[in-house]
C-alpha cells in the first residue's frame, strides 16, 4: 500500500475515477469519509487533483480533492435539494467551436456560452471553423475580435489556423463546446490522428439519454488535455439576474455607469449610454439584440 500519491482525474464513470499518476493510470473509488452527510455537488469530478493510496491490489483509493480553482458545472434539480453537478473542474479555457457555414452559425447560442465563461471566469476562445466555405469569414466574426475575444480561424481542408490552435491547446486543460456538424472532431483529429474520433466517442454516449452510463473522460494533448463538455445551452443562467447581465458584455460594462439611471434597463431609458453607443454604431445591432433577450430570459 502506498500513501498520499497526487493524480489528476482524466476519466469518471458510476463511481470509479481514472487518475494519472506518476506510476500510470490507477482506477479508484472515493474513501468513505468523502461520502459521509448528504452531498450537494459531485465531491470528485473529471479534471479534479486528487490525493489517493494504492491498494496492495492494484486499486485505489481517493483520500482527498483538492480546491478547485475553476469548474463548469450545471445544477439538477433533485427531491432533497439542488445538486451541482461538475461537467469538468479545473479548466484553463473554453474552446467554443462554430462553423461559418454549413451548418450557418448559430452566433446566438455563441453569445449565450461566451456569457457563461465570463460569469465563471473561464477565458474563451473562438474558433470559426470551416473558412473555406465563406470569402470572408471576419464578416461573421470580426465583430468578437472587436471587442477583445480572441478568434483562430481554421479549415481542415485549406490546412489554415491548426497551427494556431495547436499553440492555445498547448499545456492547458481545454473544454470544447459547439454545435453539432461544426467540426469538432475533423479539428481534433488533424491535430493529433485519432483524437477526434475518441472524443466523438465519449460525446455522443453522454448524449444518448439518461439510461446510459455516463462516462466523462478526457484526452491527452500536447501536455494538456482535450475534454468535450456537451451540454452548455442547458447550464442556463440559473444564478444571474437581469440586471448583471450587461457586466458579462464587454462592450457594454464601461457605458452602464455613464447611463442616466442606475436601474437603466438600457432599452428605453432617456440618458442611457448604451442606446447612444447603439445609435452611433459603437455596439454591434446583433449583439445588442442578444443582450436584450439574455436579459429577458428569452434565450
Amino acid at each position: 500500500m502506498r500513501e498520499n500519491i497526487q493524480g489528476l482525474i482524466i476519466k469518471a464513470q458510476s463511481g470509479f475515477f481514472w487518475v494519472e499518476t506518476g506510476e500510470g493510470v490507477i482506477i479508484c473509488q472515493l474513501r468513505g469519509k468523502l461520502k459521509q452527510g448528504r452531498a450537494k455537488g459531485d465531491i470528485a469530478a473529471l479534471g479534479d487533483k486528487v490525493d489517493i493510496t494504492i491498494l496492495d491490489d492494484g486499486s485505489g483509493v481517493v483520500e482527498s480533492v483538492h480546491e478547485r480553482k475553476q469548474l463548469i458545472a450545471r445544477l439538477d434539480p433533485r427531491p432533497g435539494g439542488v445538486y451541482q453537478q461538475v461537467l469538468l473542474a479545473n479548466p484553463d479555457q473554453a474552446v467554443f467551436v462554430f462553423a461559418c457555414a454549413n451548418p450557418s452559425p448559430r452566433l446566438k447560442m455563441l453569445d449565450r456560452f461566451l456569457i457563461i465563461a465570463e460569469k465563471q471566469k473561464l477565458p474563451p476562445v473562438i474558433v470559426a471553423n470551416k473558412t473555406d466555405l465563406v470569402d470572408d469569414p471576419r464578416t461573421l466574426f470580426g465583430v468578437y475580435e472587436s471587442i477583445g475575444y480572441h478568434v483562430i480561424y481554421t479549415s481542415t481542408k485549406n490546412e489554415t489556423g491548426l497551427e494556431e490552435l495547436r499553440t492555445q491547446l498547448s499545456g492547458k486543460i481545454s473544454a470544447f463546446a459547439g454545435p453539432s456538424g461544426v467540426g469538432k472532431s475533423s479539428l481534433l483529429n488533424a491535430l493529433q490522428p485519432g483524437l477526434g474520433l475518441a472524443v466523438n466517442e465519449i460525446s455522443s454516449a453522454m448524449n444518448k439519454g439518461r439510461h446510459t452510463t455516463v462516462v466523462r473522460q478526457m484526452f491527452a494533448f500536447e501536455g494538456g488535455y482535450v475534454a468535450d463538455t456537451p451540454g452548455w445551452k442547458s447550464l442556463g443562467l440559473w444564478d444571474t439576474e437581469p440586471e448583471e447581465i450587461d457586466a458579462y458584455f464587454p462592450e457594454l460594462r464601461g457605458l452602464v455607469e455613464k447611463c442616466q439611471f442606475s436601474d437603466c434597463t438600457h432599452q428605453h431609458e432617456p440618458g442611457c449610454a448604451v442606446l447612444a453607443a447603439l445609435k452611433e454604431g459603437k455596439i454591434n445591432p446583433d449583439r445588442y439584440e442578444s443582450f436584450v433577450r439574455l436579459r429577458s430570459g428569452k434565450e
